[in-house]
């Protein structure tokens, strides 16, 4: 069996699939399997994707399913999974031709590590420029959210995750007539547990396309406020201070108002503070309003 196993979401990427596949034919270390979960597409995706599994330069494995959204493609992600590690590269990225061979020699080093969920290395630009910053150059360890909060680094990172270690959690809720819900609740709850070992070397090469969740954001509140709002009680729950306590209840309050049923306080860890800022929450959500109609 392959180490570790690079996932690609897709829905309607026919057009771009070809960066990843070529970026993985590439590899120095051809040590993976490459699945794809395709989200429902209605264009050429399975045409192309079963001549590269006809042409055997790479393992590749197909599922098909119903669209779910982005999530529901990594719950299904996640269910197969067998290998001991996993990565997702969006349909929309690539990877460096080293990155496989950096993470096989990074495992080596923690592979008997039971206090890892993994590793945390960086995104990159096609023009090479890091996404955001690289980590401090003595660290070695970290959660995920105090290399944000405490190391003061910037911008999207690369997670590589033990495959056990995220088969303990619960998948992605799927609300009927959503298709979004934020990924990053998971890797919050694995925060609560684990570290990561800091990779300061590109494993990823990003693009964000027209048609990517980054750069829809506002709509995708608007249009998915269900999944919105169990991420933002998620992570209320796990709130470290009272700004994100705030910014987590503006956004849960502005959610409650599109769903229209009420619910401010169930499952809320924080009622008192979402009552005296329930004002403030509903001029949030104007706020949310007006940018998504624009």
């Amino acid at each position: 069996m392959k180490l570790i196993t690079v996932f690609t979401p897709t829905y309607n990427r026919a057009y771009c699939l070809h960066q990843v596949y070529e970026s993985l034919i590439n590899q120095t270390s051809k040590n993976f399997t490459w699945l794809i979960i395709d989200d429902g597409s209605s264009d050429t995706t399975r045409e192309l994707v079963n001549g590269w599994i006809n042409d055997g330069k790479i393992q590749v494995e197909y599922t098909y399913q119903e669209n779910q959204g982005m999530h529901g493609a990594h719950n299904t992600a996640y269910t197969t999974i067998m290998t001991i590690l996993n990565v997702c590269c969006d349909s929309d990225d690539s990877m460096p031709h080293d990155a496989i061979e950096i993470i096989n020699k990074k495992w080596e080093e923690i592979d008997e590590r039971e206090d890892l969920a993994g590793m945390v290395g960086l995104d990159i630009f096609k023009s090479g420029d890091i996404v955001g910053s690289a980590f401090p150059e003595e660290l070695e360890y970290s959660t995920l959210g105090d290399i944000y909060r405490v190391h003061k680094s910037a911008g999207d990172k690369k997670l590589v995750l033990r495959t056990e270690v995220v088969k303990k959690y619960q998948q992605y809720p799927i609300f009927e007539g959503e298709r979004f819900v934020p990924l990053g609740i998971l890797y919050l709850q694995i925060d609560q547990e684990y570290k990561l070992a800091c990779i300061n070397k590109p494993l990823c090469i990003v693009e964000y396309l027209p048609d990517g969740s980054s750069l829809n954001i506002f709509n995708q509140y608007k249009k998915n406020p269900k999944g919105f709002r169990h991420a933002r009680l998620v992570e209320l729950k796990y709130s470290k201070s009272i700004s994100q306590r705030v910014k987590k209840i503006l956004h849960l309050i502005s959610s409650t108002l599109l769903i229209g049923d009420n619910q401010y306080f169930k499952d809320n860890s924080y009622k008192l503070l979402t009552f005296i800022i329930w004002p403030v929450g509903l001029l949030f959500h104007l706020y949310i309003i007006i940018k998504s109609s624009k």
